[in-house]
C-alpha cells in the first residue's frame, strides 16, 4: 500500500492515525514503566520507517531526527511541559488551572525573591502513582 502513496500523503496519514494516538493523554503516560514506553517507541519507529521508506535494520535515530520527531519518553515530557507553559501564559484549559499553583499564591509561605519567577508549587506525595498526577508531574517537569 505504501508504494501507491506519495511522500506527503504518507506523512499526512501517519500524523492523522499514528501520531495523534501516540500524543493522546500524554499526561497519563508520564512515569509509566519502560516496557510500555518501548511498545509505544516501537510503534513510532515503524511509522517513521513507513514515512521515510527506510529498511527494518537501518538505524532509527537518524530517521527520527530527519522527521524532527522526539523519542517517546522525551515526547511525553515535552507535551507535559507544553501544557504547563500554556498555564503560565494563560492559555491552558480551565480545569488544568486548578492543578497548577504558583508558589507566590500558596498561603502560609513567606514572600521570597523566588515568588517573582513564576515557580510552581510541587505537592508532596507518598506513592509513585501519586507522583504521576498532573498536579505533581506538571510542576516537576
Amino acid at each position: 500500500m505504501r508504494s501507491s502513496l506519495t511522500d506527503d500523503s504518507a506523512k499526512t496519514l501517519v500524523h492523522a492515525f499514528v501520531s495523534s494516538r501516540l500524543d493522546y493523554c500524554n499526561g497519563v503516560l508520564y512515569g509509566v514503566s519502560g516496557r510500555l514506553l518501548r511498545k509505544l517507541q516501537t510503534m513510532q519507529n515503524t511509522a517513521a520507517r513507513v514515512v521515510t521508506r527506510s529498511r527494518k535494520f537501518d538505524h532509527i535515530t537518524p530517521v527520527l531526527n530527519e522527521l524532527h520527531w522526539l523519542p517517546m519518553a522525551q515526547r511525553v515530557r515535552f507535551k507535559l511541559a507544553l501544557i504547563v507553559f500554556k498555564f503560565l501564559h494563560g492559555l491552558a484549559l480551565s480545569y488544568l488551572t486548578d492543578d497548577c499553583i504558583l508558589v507566590s499564591s500558596v498561603a502560609g509561605r513567606r514572600p521570597l525573591r523566588s515568588t517573582d519567577t513564576r515557580t510552581l508549587y510541587v505537592p508532596r506525595t507518598r506513592t509513585a502513582i501519586g507522583a504521576r498526577n498532573f498536579a505533581v508531574a506538571g510542576p516537576r517537569v
